[in-house]
Formats: structure tokens, C-alpha cells, sequence
């Protein structure tokens, strides 16, 4: 596969974000066999959280999408062959629900269950998941730079963050930070200033859900028909053409999209190898 730059590291174009991987929960033959297939296909980027996981795992649920990911890694042998990313700063109660808690010592326990449950010295990449309207935004950063410099992350990132959000991080965590992950989609375009303004800064950008939180041909229809006309010209799936036209709109951009079939990773995966034409281009960014 051809490769991006997160950092200092070169990774896959194309990254799987695990999300889905323990859903439904008990079937771990076939998260396996997704993984497996995703680095099969040159994938070297493993997106987690703390905060993901089946809502059936009850006062289980926080940090067992993570232990799933580092249990297939170590029994597929792979571990020092990717580059695993999590996050901090979302909370899951019992029932599922969602929370926050960006506070510093929320953050400091979050990063420290997050080593543990990689089973790591020092997490590759440390991705703060959402802004928390309760803690100002610069302490947060004062929190992960503190959290880089004692070296539990090499890497810094941010999600769901604002232009004036990733300046203000920049200026304090300096080249610490690498990356920032937002929605991106063909039917959630809002973040194409950031895309932007990671490109300007040299960041990497991570879109999540990129197929629209889909991936039937539907979740990229309606008034996104030309995502099919195109993959009807080139022979390939309307997902494929999707993450296609995202790669080729920065050599920052980074397509995390989620999967829990072997068939989905593979077919997200070949879209690095997949060049289409100004003109299907042009199309696509108007569709």
C-alpha cells in the first residue's frame, strides 16, 4: 500500500478504525479475520478508544475495544509492525451512554488504563476525543503536553476539533502534535477547514466515518450519485471511489473507516492504488 506520514512514521493510506470490530461482541473468529485481512493489505494504522466498546459489556465497556485490539495484534504477531492510536477524554456509563471528562486528572487516569490496556510502555499516538465545554480548551493541551513529556505518548492528536482549536494547540504542544481527526464524509463535509489547515500546518487529517456511516452503496446515494456513477465507470464499489477522492485531496489526508468483515477492510485498503481523473474528481466535489 502506498504510505502517509503521521509524525515521523509512515503508515498504510488507508487506516482501520476498530470501532466496529467487537460488534456484535462475542464474535472474535471474525474480528480477527478483519484485522488479519487489514494487514494483509498493507494497513499499519489501528484507530481505538478508551471509550469504545459494545454497550453489552456494562461496567466492562470502558477499555475493551482496546484490549480487543492489542489481543489481535499480540496473537497475530504484529504488534511493533503498526501504529496503534487511541483516545481520552470520552466516558461510557454502564448502560452505554456517553460522557466526558477532560479534566486533568480524568485525563491522567484515562492515559494510564489506556497503557494498560494496550499493554504498552508508551502509546504511539494520544488523540484527545472531543472538546469538553467544562474544562477550557488550553488546560486540556497543558494536560497532553504533560502527558507527552513524561512520556507515555510519543504523539499527540486532536478529534472533533475547530480551526482556532488546532492553532491553540499548536502553540502549545508544538511538533508534539501530528494529527487531528474529524467526520469527513461525502455527506459531512463541514470539516473540510481543518482538512485545510492540517495540510497548511503539515498535520495529519483522519477522517472518521468517511463512508457517511454507511457502507451500503446507499449510505453514498441520494444526492450523491455521482460516488456510483464513477465507481460504475472504473469497475470498483462507491466506497472505494469515496476514500479515493478523499486521498486525493491532500497527501495529509489519512481514511480511518470502520469494519468487522475481512471484505470491507480489503476493499477500503485497495483505494490507495485507485487514481481516478480530474474530471471524476471535479464531479465527485460537487456531488
Amino acid at each position: 500500500m502506498r504510505t502517509r506520514r503521521i509524525g515521523e512514521t509512515m503508515v498504510g493510506a488507508i487506516g482501520l478504525g476498530a470501532m466496529q470490530l467487537d460488534d456484535p461482541a462475542a464474535n472474535t473468529e471474525r474480528a480477527e479475520a478483519t484485522m488479519r485481512a487489514a494487514l494483509d493489505a498493507g494497513v499499519t494504522l489501528i484507530d481505538t478508544a478508551i471509550a469504545y466498546g459494545p454497550a453489552d459489556r456494562g461496567a466492562d465497556i470502558m477499555g475493551s475495544n482496546e484490549q480487543l485490539v492489542a489481543a489481535l495484534l499480540d496473537r497475530l504477531g504484529v504488534r511493533d509492525e503498526v501504529l496503534v492510536a487511541t483516545k481520552g477524554g470520552h466516558t461510557r456509563d454502564t448502560g452505554g451512554g456517553w460522557g466526558l471528562d477532560s479534566s486533568a486528572a480524568g485525563l491522567r487516569r484515562a492515559v494510564d488504563a489506556s497503557l494498560k490496556n494496550l499493554g504498552v510502555d508508551q502509546i504511539d499516538l494520544y488523540q484527545h476525543h472531543r472538546p469538553d465545554p467544562k474544562v477550557d480548551y488550553a488546560e486540556v493541551m497543558g494536560t497532553l503536553k504533560e502527558i507527552h513529556d513524561a512520556g507515555k505518548a510519543r504523539m499527540i492528536g486532536l478529534s472533533n476539533a475547530d480551526p482556532g482549536q488546532i492553532r491553540l494547540a499548536r502553540s502549545i504542544l508544538g511538533e508534539a502534535l501530528v494529527s487531528v481527526q474529524n467526520e469527513f464524509s461525502p455527506r459531512f463535509r463541514s470539516s473540510e477547514p481543518e482538512l485545510l489547515l492540517c495540510d497548511e500546518l503539515g498535520l495529519a487529517f483522519l477522517p472518521w466515518s468517511p463512508l457517511g456511516g454507511a457502507r451500503q452503496a446507499a449510505g453514498l446515494g441520494g444526492r450523491h450519485t455521482a460516488f456510483e456513477e464513477v465507481a460504475a465507470e472504473v469497475g470498483v464499489s462507491p466506497q472505494r471511489v469515496c476514500l479515493a477522492w478523499m486521498l486525493a485531496k491532500s497527501p495529509v489526508v489519512i481514511p480511518i473507516p470502520g469494519a468487522s468483515r475481512p471484505e470491507s477492510i480489503t476493499d477500503s485498503a485497495a483505494a490507495a492504488e485507485l487514481q481516478l481523473s480530474a474530471d471524476q474528481l471535479a464531479r465527485l466535489d460537487v456531488a
